[in-house]
């Protein structure tokens, strides 16, 4: 691997041990854990750390996520995996979108939140489309500043009334 220099760069893996997941979330934490859980990675969540959960500047989800992700990474000494997370709903021109979390309000009430989308929704009529994607950003951090971002999408279509219990935030 090179980097636009054409300098040669090490690759960097994930070694099994303790990684930050820097989230206050418990169900984020829940479920990053019990996927990494059985590749050797001891994951411990921001908050068991006391750490400060960092303002959201960024202007992207990859921002976003390599924020708290360096964070995490800086204060605890410790690798560091952060998400940014977000519904874009296409009859709404893309919102929540980053701003997916603060239609929750500062309780973090999701219920709201899903229930905004929806009656913004019908603001637009019969007719809007219900065409939605989610996206998800991960960042990798090392105490030494050096991270990894990767961002996926999931295309669908927003139902209503929520018709799952699994999961947390947007995922019924």
């Amino acid at each position: 691997m090179s980097d636009d220099f054409g300098q040669e760069q090490a690759i960097r893996k994930l070694a099994p041990g303790k990684l930050v997941i820097a989230s206050h979330n418990p169900g984020k934490v829940r479920e990053i854990a019990a996927l990494l859980g059985p590749y050797g990675i001891e994951p411990i969540s921001a908050a068991a750390l006391d750490l400060p959960e960092p303002e959201e500047t960024g202007t992207t989800f990859i921002a976003n996520a390599e924020l708290k992700a360096l964070q995490a990474a800086d204060l605890s000494g410790l690798p560091a995996l952060a998400d940014d997370s977000g519904l874009s709903v296409e009859a709404l021109r893309g919102d929540p979108g980053l701003f997916s979390a603060r239609w929750a309000g500062p309780t973090k009430d999701l219920g709201l939140a899903m229930q905004m989308v929806h009656d913004r929704m019908q603001e637009q009529g019969p007719d809007a489309g219900h065409d939605a994607h989610f996206v998800c950003a991960l960042a990798l951090a090392w105490p030494d500043g050096h991270d990894e971002a990767f961002e996926g999408r999931a295309h669908g279509i927003i139902a209503w009334p929520p018709r799952c219990r699994k999961g947390f935030g947007y995922d019924a």
